[in-house]
């Protein structure tokens, strides 16, 4: 967790994405992987896994490991930065300076897997656009980020569902789907790595948000499980409860209305198709057509150049939408990016 310096709300809509989109890319980058996180107007919470940096680093060993980091520097770096690279290796080469080279390389390597480093470029990259966008000077952040290691298990879903639920706990949504910048809502919306994220947390199969486990038996009779979008929906709104004032407590703490929660728990966390659907729109951006199929392909075809030469049709149908509904880009994808 990082604090705006003086704790000042600087984070509007267009902040709270930018953070997001340098955020994922990094993240892709250092190798680490955020289960969950929170954009807030004053700081953010990320929920990061770092992987052992020597089992991370083994793809970048032997013969092709060099080519395969150049690769790597390409989620982070331009072609005009890598052919400089390249070509200030070759020539500490040709000088015999071999051991050189090998210091430069490790110098990208030592930033891998390596969550100071990661926060530390995060925080710095965030601060230059939001200076250069606001035409400003100076530190952008109160201090070092905070950090606590966290079990897996019932500490880890405690520290996400905290996290998820930051947005209730400041008043600014009623239910955390609602709130574009927190891992839940980006999940929800389609995002395959927020979901990935979120089923580490819960110890399920990566790939398995809404896939239904095997049916099990309680007290001899047959109990269908949840998936995990539905448990962890259930999870968050049981933990998320308001509490009014009374009851030992001197001061009521913001949360989710009872009947919200009564509603969830009855419903067994199912989102209904036009709930999902109104997630998956909000992150329509500039370009985008939806409407019945021809409608979208004729759209495709007229701005045929603008995508690539594999894409051999335009329209992708939306599966949340009880008419049949299409979108030129598939709402599936990273939801920031």
């Amino acid at each position: 967790m990082s604090r705006t310096v003086g704790g000042e709300m600087l984070f509007g809509a267009v902040e709270k994405e930018a953070f997001c989109r340098i955020m994922r890319r990094l993240e892709r980058f250092a190798g680490v992987e955020i289960l969950t996180h929170a954009v807030m107007g004053n700081h953010f919470h990320l929920l990061v896994r770092v992987p052992e940096p020597h089992k991370f680093l083994r793809r970048f060993e032997g013969a092709a490991g060099e080519e395969r980091l150049l690769e790597h520097l390409k989620l982070l770096y331009s072609s005009s930065y890598l052919r400089a690279l390249r070509a200030e290796l070759a020539d500490l080469r040709d000088k015999g300076m071999t051991a050189a080279g090998e210091e430069l390389l490790n110098r990208y390597r030592k930033r891998l897997c390596n969550l100071e480093v990661f926060v530390k470029e995060l925080k710095e990259r965030f601060s230059r656009w939001f200076n250069k966008h606001h035409g400003r000077r100076g530190t952008l952040w109160m201090e070092r980020y905070k950090a606590v290691i966290v079990e897996d298990g019932e500490a880890l879903r405690t520290i996400a569902a905290y996290i998820d639920l930051n947005p209730v706990r400041a008043g600014l949504s009623g239910d955390p789907k609602d709130y574009r910048w927190c891992g839940y809502a980006e999940a929800v919306a389609g995002s395959k790595r927020a979901r990935r994220g979120l089923c580490r947390v819960l110890g399920r199969p990566l790939d398995s948000w809404n896939e239904r486990p095997a049916a099990s038996k309680a007290r001899g009779k047959e109990k269908v499980s949840l998936t995990a979008a539905e448990w962890y929906r259930c999870w968050l709104f049981e933990d998320g409860m308001e509490a009014p004032e009374g009851a030992g407590r001197t001061k009521g703490r913001k949360g989710i209305r009872a009947e919200a929660v009564r509603k969830v728990r009855e419903g067994g966390g199912k989102l209904t198709r036009a709930e999902l659907l109104r997630c998956r729109v909000r992150y329509f951006s500039d370009g985008v057509a939806i409407g019945r199929g021809g409608f979208v392909e004729g759209v495709f075809r007229e701005r045929r150049d603008c995508f690539g030469t594999k894409r051999k049709d335009g329209a992708r149908r939306i599966r949340e939408s009880e008419v049949k509904l299409f979108s030129l880009r598939e709402l599936r994808v990273q939801a920031v990016e």
